[in-house]
């Protein structure tokens, strides 16, 4: 089962099998997302045809925490974040893996991992108060050391990403009737935060959802997005100039309470998804979001397979046609049309889901559950 914690973060301690076998996947049908000319939520009557098959796998990494975050900075360095203070490490592509709890820190949930290389990387805990920080390794994980911590008892952050190893941005939930936002050049050993005024201003009470680490996404040398929930709306901020200025845009995903964006991401051609729904496991509401020109429109097409919300996605990088996974609560679903048709890969739980090339994805959950994903023509 699964409950809802403090802030907009999603908590669960759900377990359950680890689908194994094979899947086929839809040939090329339409390349781009957002198209015009279908009812927004409805779904293409049309689905291509089998081109590829998946393969999943699950994998001992040597821990029974949650899962929660994922970053590869090539294939053969992988790092994870998770629960408990944990985070685990693989400098073989997954072959193997080494890990640990930051010493003294075991309560944080550390939601969102970035890897800038094998020795070096962030961890990012999300929380109320103090219990949102940011610890920092030079040494492969043999040491941590705290470079920030939320002073406000209302913050809550709730991800993080970098364009580069020096500039990076890490949301939160809005405080003070203002938006959160924190900056940083020096590859997070500092953070500063982003004076709101410069800043969109929030809605009541939105934020972000701090399910996978994946509610903000950047593009280098200077695009970044960032998506929301729990507001009257669902919307998404962007910018194009290293967050000198922003705009706001209203995706078309559940509004409300507990509703929103969770995940959102971009492929360099400009296909991009915004994924999320009802964090109530017996709610509704539209969880699919396309755009084909880096966020400025917006579509509802289609719907997935899996039941309730989305807790993370990713595009498969350098594969064409435009192959997409997303996971939740609910399972595992993934489409090769660019997000407008989906089929069902696993009923398992999962928080997180990534790649670390275009064959090889992971995807992370409960009690230190992590499927190896291979796509296979």
């Amino acid at each position: 089962m699964w409950v809802l914690v403090s802030g907009c973060g999603p908590r669960a301690d759900a377990d359950g099998p680890v689908g194994q076998g094979e899947v086929s996947a839809p040939r090329e049908g339409s390349p781009g997302a957002g198209s015009a000319g279908s009812e927004a939520g409805a779904r293409p009557e049309t689905a291509p045809r089998p081109d590829i098959s998946l393969s999943l796998e699950a994998v001992e990494v040597g821990t029974r925490s949650l899962l929660q975050a994922f970053s590869a900075p090539d294939p053969s360095v992988i790092w994870l974040s998770g629960h408990d203070g944990s985070w685990a490490r693989s400098l073989d592509g997954g072959r193997s893996w080494t890990g640990g709890q930051v010493p003294g820190h075991e309560r944080l949930q550390f939601r969102d991992v970035h890897g800038f290389d094998a020795e070096t990387a962030l961890l990012m805990s999300a929380g109320t108060g103090a219990d949102s920080r940011i610890f920092r390794t030079d040494d492969g994980g043999g040491s941590w050391t705290q470079v920030f911590v939320v002073s406000d008892p209302a913050g809550f952050l709730d991800c993080m990403d970098f364009w580069d190893e020096d500039r990076g941005l890490a949301y939160g939930d809005a405080v003070e009737r203002g938006t959160y936002l924190l900056a940083t050049d020096d590859g997070g050993r500092s953070w500063r935060r982003v004076p709101a005024d410069g800043l969109p201003e929030p809605l009541e009470e939105e934020g972000g959802f701090a399910a996978s680490g994946s509610c903000i996404d950047t593009e280098p040398p200077d695009r970044a997005w960032i998506a929301t929930g729990n507001g009257p709306e669902s919307r998404l901020f962007a910018t194009s100039d290293g967050g000198a200025t922003w705009t706001v845009t209203t995706l078309p995903l559940a509004g409300g309470a507990s509703r929103g964006a969770t995940t959102v991401g971009f492929r360099p051609d400009g296909l991009g998804f915004a994924l999320g729904g009802d964090l109530d496991p017996d709610g509704s509401g539209r969880r699919v979001a396309l755009s084909a020109d880096r966020g400025v429109t917006w579509s509802s097409m289609g719907d997935l397979q899996m039941p309730g919300p989305v807790y993370g996605a990713a595009w498969v990088p350098d594969r064409e046609p435009a192959t997409l996974f997303a996971v939740g609560p609910g399972g595992m679903d993934w489409s090769t049309d660019g997000g407008m048709h989906w089929m069902s890969a696993d009923t398992a739980a999962y928080w997180a889901v990534g790649f670390s090339g275009p064959t090889r994805g992971w995807a992370l959950g409960p009690a230190g559950r992590v499927t190896r994903i291979d796509l296979v023509p």
